[in-house]
């Protein structure tokens, strides 16, 4: 008999034989247009088990990273001083990357950036002390998004219960307010942190896929969903307007017209390693890391400053399989940090950990019950992934070959 599979997913889970990542795992790379039943892209394994990500890992070490270094300083140099007091622009919260990529460019490449923030839904206390510390000790100056809070509580809480995906809305609103800012302040010129491709990501950051979401999303409204929601239907709640929802919206094409918007990787034209970005960024801006290990996986310094970021990695577990400490794992074995039986203990002792530290605050945030919640993570469990025995949810397998079918 064919178990059900949902969400587009391949009916027959391969592990990578290098990064232990299955192919399970949905393509993370943000789309501006959510629709309700959209086929998720998943992770490319070749018919070897091979993953991209564990390709581009072994093509980055061959790269000449000082020829790339050479095109970056022709890009800044392109860039420098031509567009008022900002040279180009940085996203983030004060993690470790825009730590990183902001103060890098400062002080070794003599740019200037603004800094663009879509802050957290819940913050937790040590992310904000790394926010402040981010600006302070480089000098940076910032811009947050003013938003309706209330809209995105709504919108956040939907989200969860329609898709349980309790970030989608935030990472709409990420996405979209730097290029938001970008064409308002008319500084063309974006970065990130890491390369999209170290995950096996496309990359589609350019002005032409901007314009193509953009006309059709303002073209179809009436069809677009976000939280699992119609915007019409959203529109229907009398406490909001259209004007509220546009910062989880592309710019319209009138918006974009000529503007020669660039979105560029520091991982691209330098290495990028993630433990030295987190040494760096202490010593020099502050940052700290979490005083208590990440539920779901072994670290303390990634993805900390949203306390709804431990719930969201979570959910992806419940839906795909894949927990928290699988994708640091992955990440420490592309990167020669550990060996694959390392990640293997790694994954069996931490992979699918509760997060129970904000737990209760989160419930709080999106007005859902506890018991109302576990419902929820049973009714979004494929059955091609998960095995009811003895009243306990057990994943029918696993890279370490102790799932229920292996």
């Amino acid at each position: 008999m064919k178990l059900k599979t949902l969400y587009g997913l391949p009916r027959k889970v391969v592990f990578c034989k290098k990064t232990l990542i299955s192919n399970q795992r949905p393509n993370s790379a943000i789309e501006f247009l959510h629709r309700k039943n959209t086929k998720k892209k998943t992770l490319f394994i070749d018919k070897n088990g091979i993953s991209d990500a564990w390709k581009y890992s072994r093509l980055k070490e061959k790269i000449n990273f000082k020829d790339r270094e050479k095109k970056l300083l022709k890009l800044l140099d392109l860039h420098r001083g031509k567009y008022g007091e900002y040279d180009c622009i940085v996203p983030g919260g004060g993690g470790k990357d825009s730590c990183y990529a902001s103060h890098i460019l400062k002080f070794k490449y003599g740019m200037n950036p603004l800094t663009v923030t879509w802050p957290p839904n819940l913050y937790t206390d040590y992310g904000y002390t790394n926010f402040k510390k981010w600006l302070s000790t480089g000098s940076f100056n910032n811009i947050s998004a003013k938003r309706n809070e209330n809209l995105l509580r709504f919108l956040t809480t939907q989200a969860t219960k329609n898709l349980l995906h309790p970030f989608q809305p935030f990472m709409l609103g990420q996405k979209i307010f730097p290029i938001k800012t970008s064409i308002k302040y008319k500084i063309p010129l974006i970065f990130y942190g890491e390369n999209e491709a170290e995950h096996g990501n496309p990359m589609s950051d350019n002005l032409t896929s901007l314009r193509e979401k953009s006309y059709y999303t303002h073209k179809n409204l009436k069809n677009i969903y976000i939280g699992g929601i119609k915007i019409e239907d959203i529109l229907k709640i009398k406490r909001f307007k259209k004007k509220d929802l546009e910062p989880y919206l592309p710019p319209t094409d009138k918006e974009i017209g000529t503007f020669p918007m660039e979105v560029h990787y520091l991982g691209y034209y330098i290495k990028w390693i993630p433990q030295e970005t987190f040494y760096y960024s202490v010593e020099n801006c502050g940052f700290k890391p979490r005083p208590f290990r990440t539920n779901g996986t072994y670290s303390k310094y990634n993805s900390i400053d949203d306390k709804i970021d431990d719930l969201h990695f979570y959910t992806l577990f419940t839906k795909f399989g894949i927990g928290r400490a699988t994708y640091d794992v992955s990440q420490e074995i592309r990167n020669n940090h550990i060996n694959q039986d390392e990640g293997k203990r790694l994954i069996k002792k931490y992979d699918g950990e509760f997060p129970e530290k904000y737990f209760n605050d989160i419930m709080k945030y999106l007005k859902i019950s506890e018991g109302g919640f576990f419902k929820l993570l049973d009714k979004f469990r494929s059955p091609h992934l998960w095995k009811k025995v003895k009243n306990e949810w057990k994943l029918r397998h696993t890279v370490n070959k102790d799932g229920t079918d292996d």
